[in-house]
């Protein structure tokens, strides 16, 4: 293969644009990489343009809507993966050395996370001042393509994918409870069936929402189906709604300190509820973990539960 000579590559190949390179590829996506690099869209075109007119083939290729990495194109992308892996790891040894927890922590959440997490991230923050966080907030889908395309360090979720090769870490009770207005009917009632709670007006998630999944599993055990009344992108938004006499729904508790220290929503007493899963920080099998990274998973796991009990109600 008729490379440049290698002191051209050298002179003339930036880490830069091999970290953009890598990133379109890993993402397949011009306008998802100049996110994840705070970069403009043209920026990352032109780097990835650049770099090809300096090894002197096209690196990729456009077929639809989708992007392809030519033959070339395909050992840039492995060599530029194993040159950015070096760095990140030198990176970490002289930090290290020099005994602190620092640099970038990225971190994906799935929106139902975002109530305590902001909490915990703080917390730790205060104990390592020079690690530099990054949240991001979204819904499940797209937190399982950021695993997918390995984007972050880190991503909290309180359902384990399936068929995919991950690491989940549990960390802390994620107590889903049922909840409604205190006016609602139900409020006033104990150990309610799930068949009566199946003729209410259901408040729910998205499909494929972690919460929505968990509930749907619980009445099909029981041969039940919920029929959503109104279908909500939010627990904030299903949050508005109960409290406005819509409708009953199933929440985080972790997600209603305020509500119920204001007696603004009532949790019904409903046979089988609450239902307990975990909290779980997750991340691609095998991945090397930053020491940012590192200590703030084992962060999670030492003193996550504590941390959220200690979380002010308003």
């Amino acid at each position: 293969m008729a490379y440049s000579s290698a002191e051209n590559l050298i002179r003339h190949v930036t880490l830069r644009q091999l970290q953009i390179f890598e990133a379109v590829v890993r993402l397949g996506s011009y306008t998802r990489a100049a996110e994840l690099l705070h970069l403009t869209q043209p920026t990352v075109s032109m780097q990835v343009k650049k770099l090809g007119e300096t090894i002197g083939y096209p690196l990729l290729e456009k077929v639809g809507n989708h992007i392809h990495t030519t033959a070339v194109g395909d050992e840039v992308y492995a060599t530029a993966q194993n040159i950015l892996r070096s760095m990140v790891s030198l990176g970490e040894s002289a930090a290290a050395m020099e005994g602190v927890v620092k640099g970038p922590l990225r971190i994906a959440v799935i929106t139902t996370a975002k109530y305590f997490m902001p909490h915990l991230l703080g917390a730790f923050i205060t104990q390592h001042p020079e690690v530099q966080p990054m949240l991001k907030v979204t819904n499940r889908s797209r937190v399982l393509e950021r695993l997918k395309s390995n984007e972050d360090d880190l991503l909290i979720m309180g359902q384990v994918p399936v068929g995919l090769d991950v690491e989940a870490h549990p960390f802390v009770d994620n107590e889903l409870v049922v909840v409604a207005s205190p006016r609602h009917p139900l409020a006033q009632r104990s150990s309610i069936s799930l068949q009566q709670l199946s003729e209410e007006r259901f408040l729910v998630r998205e499909a494929g929402s972690g919460t929505r999944l968990a509930v749907d599993r619980v009445f099909a055990e029981q041969g039940l189906e919920v029929k959503p009344y109104m279908e909500l992108g939010s627990s904030e938004a299903i949050k508005q709604a109960v409290m406005a006499g819509l409708g009953i729904s199933v929440l985080s508790r972790h997600n209603l300190k305020l509500e119920l220290a204001g007696k603004h929503i009532a949790i019904l007493d409903v046979k089988g509820f609450p239902l307990f899963y975990r909290w779980y920080a997750v991340h691609l099998k095998g991945k090397k973990l930053s020491l940012a990274s590192r200590t703030f998973l084992d962060f999670l796991l030492q003193q996550g539960k504590d941390m959220l009990q200690r979380i002010p109600e308003g």
